[in-house]
């Protein structure tokens, strides 16, 4: 939803640019939530979470797959972890940190979008 910025860290001003299935179908959602509180006057309100882990985390996503690639090198099914790229930078922080923000978020007397993140960029 904010792919192809322009400018780092992203923050509730900046535009959307999806450019993949994941983040348009994003798009339409915020769009969608805006509509119920500008037209029926619904306490409706967006987030845009930036990475999050937990260990309920399916294997596609890093951190579970470097760790169940760990967990099948010790178990003697591979022999190897190959991550891919290194050199990437994301901002993570933990799921129930995030289910606290967005928890806070609903709390407020008038309802308002954001973006959560730490605003630290962690290499991989």
């Amino acid at each position: 939803m904010l792919e192809k910025v322009n400018k780092t860290p992203q923050n509730e001003d900046t535009p959307f640019h999806g450019r993949s299935p994941d983040g348009i179908s994003k798009m339409a959602g915020f769009e969608l939530t805006r509509n119920y509180l500008e037209k029926y006057g619904m306490f409706a309100l967006s987030r845009i979470l930036f990475n999050h882990e937990s260990p309920r985390r399916k294997t596609l996503f890093v951190t579970q797959n470097i760790s169940s690639a760990a967990a099948r090198i010790k178990l003697g099914i591979n022999h190897e972890i190959r991550p891919g790229s290194l050199d990437a930078k994301r901002d993570w922080w933990h799921a129930r940190d995030y289910v606290e923000a967005m928890w806070l978020m609903v709390k407020q007397d008038v309802p308002e979008d954001f973006v959560i993140a730490t605003g630290k960029s962690h290499s991989v």
